[in-house]
């Protein structure tokens, strides 16, 4: 027991909280710090010998990652044009060591002075280094990141995973990730969401942004509850590990229409995850701005009054079915059905069942007139409910 916050409870219990993890993940890293076997059920011998082999693995692989991380640390503090770069974005030494920002020298073969040995196969496995052979030639060996501020990505425990390494000049790509790898999935993976644990408890909220560079500099303008997805649309598997650390998620997009497209994917990825004990929203911010530019144009309060007023995935959902559609024709109305249908169908049976057997429609009445207008025929529109069932 805390004295002074005034929480209680095991070490079980402060995992699942304080790093985002289930029951299941929270027991199995207990016993993996002390030593100890969880035991399992009907488990083959053979299969529980390759599950340690896996996760001896994936810790030799991590490891060579902190390496890296930390070589590319040291790089930075001896790279004017990198620190340059890093204060023209007007982040501060304070917020690069906080969030283990590098640079990757321009060099084929740079990590080969942390790595004496560079032909090591983990080197390739970890995404570090290249491995290239054309037919009739020898095998050639490179760095994969050179000349790159480097971010380092961190799973929930704090391991490095992989990383983001983005250009400086005109280069493409203009970021490059890590490849997938035994201990990397893009799809799984939220940049910035172990240094944001605390800052989304203390906000109430997790701000899910487009890039690296807006969730460092959200950080240091004072929005340290920012995390960003990996160059991929935000996944199922994103929206479930958000909630493990919150019960409120904002999505935070351009207001172009990549934007729109982006959060479209993301509502896709957050219908599952939709309950009545949970907040989804969605925040478009005027072109041309991102976050970072947005709050240095317009304030911090301002930027907190547009994520308070961010549209709520109820309003979505319905702005979404009724895209392209006139609902004063047969058609239109045909239309509006077609496009709500692969909405209604992943969202929760509790969410699906309510619109078919309540008339109340307060989750919509503040959100869209035609909710407060007509809330039976939207719900028979929208949520596709056919003599009232679902």
């Amino acid at each position: 027991h805390c004295f002074g916050c005034g929480k209680n409870g095991n070490a079980i219990g402060f995992l699942m909280e304080h790093a985002g993890m289930n029951f299941v993940e929270a027991v199995k890293d207990l016993a993996h710090t002390y030593g100890m076997q969880v035991p399992e059920e009907e488990v083959d011998p053979a299969e529980r010998q390759r599950a340690a082999e896996r996760r001896e693995h994936q810790a030799t692989i991590t490891d060579v990652l902190e390496q890296a991380a930390t070589a590319y640390k040291q790089h930075l503090k001896h790279a004017p044009q990198a620190i340059d770069y890093l204060k023209g974005r007007g982040l501060t030494g304070d917020i690069a060591k906080r969030f283990g920002l590098g640079y990757a020298p321009d060099g084929w073969r740079s990590l080969a002075s942390v790595f004496p040995d560079y032909q090591a196969p983990v080197l390739v496995e970890s995404g570090l280094v290249i491995q290239q052979q054309d037919e009739g030639s020898e095998e050639k060996r490179y760095d994969r990141f050179r000349d790159r501020i480097m971010f380092p990505i961190r799973n929930i425990r704090g391991e490095c995973i992989g990383f983001g390494g983005r250009v400086m000049g005109q280069g493409t790509p203009k970021y490059l990730n890590s490849p997938e790898t035994p201990v990397f999935s893009k799809g799984r993976e939220l940049y910035g969401l172990y240094e944001a644990r605390q800052a989304i408890r203390d906000a109430g909220y997790v701000l899910v942004t487009e890039g690296y560079m807006d969730v460092v500099a959200l950080a240091q303008l004072g929005f340290a509850q920012a995390v960003a997805t990996l160059g991929t649309a935000c996944t199922t598997e994103h929206v479930q590990k958000l909630f493990r650390v919150t019960d409120s998620v904002v999505f935070s997009f351009d207001g172009d229409a990549a934007g729109r497209r982006a959060a479209r994917k993301a509502l896709d990825g957050a219908l599952p995850y939709a309950t009545d004990v949970r907040s989804i929203r969605f925040l478009f911010l005027p072109d041309p701005h991102d976050p970072d530019s947005f709050v240095r144009e317009f304030g911090a309060d301002a930027f907190a009054r547009s994520v308070q007023d961010a549209t709520p995935l109820s309003r979505f959902l319905v702005d979404t079915a009724r895209e392209g559609c006139d609902l004063a024709t047969a058609e239109g109305r045909a239309l509006l059905a077609s496009q709500a249908r692969p909405l209604w169908t992943p969202l929760p049976e509790c969410v699906r069942v309510w619109p078919a057997r309540s008339g109340d429609h307060r989750r919509c009445n503040s959100c869209d007139p035609i909710c407060t207008k007509s809330a039976n025929s939207l719900s028979n529109w929208v949520f596709n409910t056919p003599s009232g069932k679902s």
